[in-house]
């Protein structure tokens, strides 16, 4: 008897200190899905477009990650859109601000859907303090350079923190590595991001040019992590009529599909399609490409999607 005792109080403490563990374990809040413009886009009345501004519960903000890390109360935004008002505030109901203090943003490039939304945090709007904002070298002077950026790190409502290529950020559990990815690069560099916790670890690479052209390849990045958030602006060539596609070069979704079709079931599942364009099918949830999609064991993002690190 006292041997049953003993052996239940350990099964008991087991389940507790398991359950506690889960509890302080980081994780990531999707916020957005979509392309920069979000859905649906400036000026765009057809088809497709329509059923977002006629119900605004159809509406999809610029692909961005919250990344929440309960052993430490802080929290991180990757990617400042547009959206960033919006975004913010659904990070903010998961993790408060009486609670979770907002640790860092980090940027993947200079195109609008990225950085734009830092203009929030400045005089004329929230009046943030000293903000940590992760950039890559070219990205942190392009903002010191040009207004109204500049204003930002001239009032410290932002403080750049430098980031380097392959060079780990360490966060409390969380570690975070930039990684140089091939892209229209006019203003700054572009990188994906590694985002390791202390049991699993996430890809995020929202914007590059054609997969072919990154050094890595892309079915050894997805096997080396347990989620992997990849740019799915277009679904195939031909979505943009009148307009020749390789000026806005992103690898079709047709063609990551192509690329990974080899891998086994469970490594097609770590692959959560992100930044999909207005015009991209699989917006729609009754179109046969998201149906095809899903049938091919990927996964398409959706906002407040959660997963664990």
């Amino acid at each position: 008897m006292k041997k049953i005792i003993i052996l239940l109080t350990y099964v008991i403490a087991s389940i507790f200190t398991t359950a506690c563990a889960a509890e302080k374990a980081p994780y990531i809040y999707v916020l957005g899905v979509v392309q920069d413009a979000g859905y649906p886009q400036t000026a765009c009345y057809e088809k497709h477009c329509m059923p977002g501004w006629e119900n605004p519960l159809l509406r999809r903000g610029a692909a961005s990650l919250g990344v929440i890390d309960p052993s430490n109360d802080t929290k991180y935004m990757f990617e400042a859109t547009p959206n960033f008002p919006e975004q913010l505030y659904k990070l903010e109901k998961v993790a408060p601000s009486s609670k979770y203090t907002l640790n860092g943003v980090f940027i993947t490039h200079a195109h609008i859907g990225h950085y734009a939304g830092l203009m929030y945090m400045g005089h004329e709007a929230a009046g943030m303090s000293n903000v940590p904002v992760y950039v890559m070298p070219k990205m942190k002077d392009y903002l010191i350079n040009n207004g109204p950026w500049s204003q930002l790190v001239k009032y410290k409502n932002i403080n750049l923190m430098p980031l380097q290529h392959n060079k780990p950020e360490s966060l409390g559990q969380l570690k975070i590595t930039p990684f140089l990815v091939p892209h229209r690069d006019e203003y700054s560099e572009t990188v994906g991001y590694k985002i390791s916790g202390p049991n699993k670890s996430a890809i995020f690479i929202p914007d590059i040019n054609k997969w072919h052209e990154w050094e890595t390849d892309l079915a050894d990045a997805v096997k080396e992590v347990d989620y992997a958030f990849l740019d799915a602006t277009f679904y195939d060539d031909g979505e943009l009529p009148g307009r020749d596609m390789s000026k806005v070069p992103h690898p079709f979704v047709a063609e990551t599909m192509k690329t990974l079709e080899h891998l086994s079931d469970s490594e097609k599942n770590k692959v959560w399609f992100i930044h999909l364009n207005h015009t991209n099918p699989l917006l729609n949830l009754e179109s046969k490409e998201r149906k095809f999609v899903k049938s091919q064991g990927f996964n398409i993002s959706v906002e407040g999607l959660k997963v664990e690190l």
